[in-house]
């Protein structure tokens, strides 16, 4: 007669009335009554969604129980591999480069590269961004290949000199969008080598 009247309520209305002892329970395994209230809450929203799972005419308690359990287990696992960091000593020492420097190198690059003379560019966007071997370069543009290395090293000098730029300095272009182009570039010049 028990099971049959336990099998007739919504699993959902009879979560609602081990709320009393499942934070007595959390209480006893975190000893903060705030960190249990988030213990309970978090319960409380997976056996929601698992509600499917449980097996009417079963211990509901003893469900619940089992899945505080296993959370503030998992959870005090993943806290114990966690760094505490109240002061922010740890994370000030943390530096990323800001994104906005490759945009603002690349906007710089990209001036001067228009002031090179033509021959320049051609020789520079063949060799340099498409990745042709100067011979190949050189057939292109139907000059011998010393022309082409030529032209080549003339305007990387003319871009360290517009550029400000020591000979052993590098242009870093590390913000997304810019990433982007170069291996949207690098993947089109793939193509076209393999066709």
């Amino acid at each position: 007669m028990a099971n049959e009247i336990a099998a007739d309520i919504d699993p959902r209305d009879e979560l609602v009335t081990h709320l009393g002892v499942l934070r007595a329970f959390a209480v006893s395994l975190c000893r903060n009554p705030t960190l249990a209230d988030d213990l309970v809450q978090e319960t409380v929203m997976k056996a929601w969604k698992s509600i499917d799972k449980f097996e009417a005419g079963t211990n509901m308690r003893a469900w619940l129980f089992t899945i505080l359990r296993n959370t503030y287990y998992t959870t005090y696992t993943k806290a114990r591999r966690e760094v505490a960091d109240v002061d922010g000593v740890l994370s000030d020492n943390l530096a990323v480069k800001p994104e906005h420097d490759g945009k603002l190198a690349y906007s710089d690059f990209q001036k001067a590269f228009v002031q090179l003379p033509d021959e320049q560019r051609e020789a520079l966007t063949l060799v340099g961004a498409s990745g042709f071997a100067y011979h190949e370069a050189a057939e292109m543009c139907g000059v011998a290949t010393g022309t082409m290395k030529s032209r080549v090293n003339r305007a990387r000098q003319r871009l360290i000199e517009l550029l400000d730029l020591s000979p052993d300095d590098s242009l870093e272009l590390t913000d997304g969008g810019t990433m982007a182009v170069v291996v949207a570039g690098q993947s089109v010049q793939k193509g076209l080598t393999s066709a």
